[in-house]
């Protein structure tokens, strides 16, 4: 098993989780966080310091979210490790209040109706 961020981490990217992981899983892109799925050991000690809710365990994953472990082990191999708390990104208040943000990121994802700050939704 391993731990997954999903999408309530896009565009606000809290870090928070990166400086309690024993085995620094994380990974940073330009607007997100990914785990390692083969670095991770299922500690469960990031969970509760995001304060998204965007990471869970891949097998108590929702339904929306179902494709996350397979795109956290793909950018993990992209992006560089990250191992020190950063800010968050600047407009990332505003961004938690969307919730589901894989429309920004992932073509293909829009929404109807979003709440994002930016409107209309990208």
């Amino acid at each position: 098993m391993t731990h997954v961020v999903t999408e309530a981490c896009i565009r606000c990217k809290y870090t928070d989780c990166v400086t309690v992981c024993p085995v620094d899983c994380f990974h940073e892109g330009p607007n997100f966080l990914a785990i390692d799925p083969d670095e991770c050991i299922d500690c469960t000690l990031c969970v509760p310091e995001c304060p998204v809710d965007a990471i869970f365990r891949d097998v108590d994953l929702p339904d929306a979210v179902e494709k996350y472990p397979e795109l956290n082990a793909r950018l993990a191999r992209r992006w560089p490790v990250i191992i020190q708390k950063k800010p968050a990104l600047p407009d990332a208040e505003q961004w938690r209040m969307c919730g589901i943000n894989a429309h920004i990121w992932i073509p293909g994802k829009r929404r109807r109706n979003c709440p994002c700050p930016s409107r209309p939704c990208p």
